[in-house]
């Protein structure tokens, strides 16, 4: 038999609607455990309510039961002893009656239950019960209620015979519900009838009632308890929380650069020393920080005030050295090596001279970015071409590959193409002879740019030090193409002033990849690259354009140790915005440096 369409239409419908409820249901839970994780008063507050509670119930329910124990017996004893009085007042009145006759018996039965029934303390029951195994003649029972002989049980009655006073407790119906109650039974000697047995029936409802109404009272004590518990607590993991809350907000604020913030200190406790404490450790900071400061001010402008001093001087050297290099051929071979030598080491005098500026520039927070819509493809081009006669004299050569569609940003055209220019002195000065590759990658945000060399490469701990000032892996290994120390951390400054990132992925042995990643327009916030960082032959290329690489049949005939420019085809892992590191890596790399 088919399903009907509403049937199959409701059925989807169902499971949605369940889906949709564990769905709310486990968001629901994950806010509640986030809010349990994050709070530590409400962890205190929790426990301790659990922790009082569970004792509150396990007191509760041992004098509970002890008062329900004392109660029980002390009205047990009582009832047994005056159901044992009244037992020997009525063998009193049986033994000194003269009925002679079932009839005088019956009334003799009657009257002495009913004089019973009255004698007591309380409201009670009493049944005269002729005792089983009886013979001859005999009257009937008598009670005060026939309606309730049938509490007394068989078992009590055969315990009840020649074995002295017996009880049991019962269940008295009352109406609508049942009360609690006690049975007392003994044998009596009826004159001519023969044994009898005589019960009493005692309700145990006013004990019930006392035990309810301290129960009760128990119940209400503890809730009071209970809260007060909790309020305290509470109040308790304030005045503990509120501080700690407060120094995490002021140690935030401190952290956003707020050096003046200060926690407000109050009375004369712990809590007080804590906040005073904190705002000394504060206030030492910040003195700290504004000597830090001063100290970084007097520096950057030490460093720019002896660069631009040094410059006149550096001019005057500079002639001379020029005077002595042109007539070098005069010399004995001596003394025209060393002009030779003091040319080569004017000119990168005056580099380092140029790059100590800029980064002056760069701390002192004057670099201004000359912003314009170029095509990157360009730029790279132009570095690539200003690179091929130093990958000739190192024995390199660079492959480079371009998307189809343009690369159109808005950037510098001079410091990217410084950018680039460093990238490449550094993968040819590491390549040790082989390829540099270049590509470019665009996509609807951004545009970036990989250099990657296969030369000696670098740990993961050297590649968070590569971008640093004239820091060097090794410093043992010479700077063959005349570097500064400040090409890449220039190179760095150049990148965030764009608002890009300059990332760098070695692994030794392999070689080095460094990526630089742009936004197309001013105030995009990058999220992603259009090419990977780490290479690798399995890893795909996300959301890259088209390449092509250059045709080498298009470019000018090179010298023959210029190497060609040749076509690469590497696979890429998916984008990434950080710096990714090998951290695999244990075979330390050698001589990874700044350009």
């Amino acid at each position: 038999m088919s399903a009907s369409p509403a049937t199959v239409e409701r059925t989807p419908r169902r499971g949605a609607w369940r889906r949709l409820g564990r769905a709310r249901a486990g968001r629901r839970l994950r806010a509640l455990a986030g809010r349990w994780r994050s709070s530590l008063q409400l962890r205190v507050l929790v426990s301790t309510l659990g922790l009082g509670l569970v004792a509150l119930a396990l007191i509760g329910v041992y004098v509970g039961d002890r008062m329900s124990a004392g109660l029980f017996e002390a009205r047990r004893d009582q009832v047994l002893a005056e159901s044992a009085r009244s037992t020997q007042q009525a063998q009193d009145s049986l033994a000194a009656s003269t009925a002679s006759t079932p009839g005088d018996v019956a009334i003799l039965l009657e009257d002495v239950t009913n004089a019973q029934r009255a004698g007591g303390s309380g409201d009670r029951d009493v049944f005269l019960l002729r005792a089983p195994g009886q013979a001859g003649f005999g009257v009937g029972a008598t009670a005060s209620d026939l309606t309730l002989v049938d509490l007394v049980s068989r078992e009590l009655k055969q315990a009840t015979a020649g074995d002295g006073q017996q009880w049991q407790s019962v269940a008295i119906p009352a109406g609508d519900r049942v009360e609690p109650g006690i049975v007392v039974g003994q044998d009596v000697e009826v004159p001519t009838a023969g044994t009898y047995q005589m019960f009493f029936l005692y309700s145990l409802q006013a004990e019930q009632d006392r035990l309810d109404f301290l129960l009760r009272t128990l119940g209400f004590a503890a809730a009071a308890l209970v809260v007060l518990l909790g309020g305290m607590t509470w109040l308790v993991t304030r005045r503990t929380v509120h501080p700690v809350r407060r120094a995490a907000h002021v140690a935030e604020r401190l952290a956003d650069g707020h050096l003046s913030e200060r926690m407000a200190v109050h009375g004369q406790d712990e809590m007080a020393t804590l906040a005073r404490s904190f705002n000394e450790m504060a206030g030492s900071l910040q003195d700290q920080i504004h000597r830090m400061e001063e100290l970084s001010t007097l520096q950057r402008r030490f460093v720019s005030d002896v660069s631009h001093e040094l410059r006149t001087p550096l001019t005057t050297i500079r002639m001379a050295g020029e005077v002595i290099h042109g007539a070098r051929d005069e010399f004995d071979p001596a003394v025209k090596r060393s002009a030779e030598l003091l040319a080569t080491q004017l000119d990168r005098f005056e580099d380092l001279l140029a790059d100590l500026l800029e980064i002056s520039r760069f701390d002192a927070g004057a670099a201004v970015l000359d912003a314009e819509g170029r095509d990157l493809r360009d730029i790279v081009m132009q570095a690539v071409d200003n690179a091929v006669p130093l990958a000739a004299r190192r024995g390199s050569w660079l492959q480079v590959e371009l998307p189809d569609q343009r690369a159109d940003a808005d950037v510098d055209p001079r410091r990217v193409e410084r950018v680039l220019r460093n990238l490449l002195v550094n993968g040819i000065e590491h390549a040790d002879g082989s390829a540099v590759e270049v590509r470019v990658g665009v996509d609807p945000t951004a545009v970036a740019v990989t250099v990657r060399d296969h030369g000696v490469g670098m740990t993961a701990d050297e590649a968070l030090h590569v971008f640093d000032r004239f820091w060097r892996a090794d410093p043992a290994r010479a700077r063959t193409t005349g570097g500064t120390g400040l090409g890449l951390a220039i190179s760095l400054e150049d990148a965030h002033l764009h608002g890009g990132t300059l990332e760098a992925w070695g692994r030794p042995g392999r070689g080095a990849c460094f990526r630089l990643t742009l936004p197309r327009r001013a105030g995009i916030r990058l999220s992603g690259s259009p090419l990977p960082l780490v290479p690798g032959p399995d890893a795909p290329v996300a959301d890259a354009a088209p390449l092509r690489s250059t045709d080498p049949a298009a470019l000018p005939e090179l010298p023959p140790m210029t190497g060609e420019i040749a076509i690469v085809s590497n696979a890429s892992d998916p984008a990434r915005t950080d710096v990714r590191l090998d951290d695999t890596a244990d075979v330390p790399a050698h001589g990874r440096r700044q350009p």
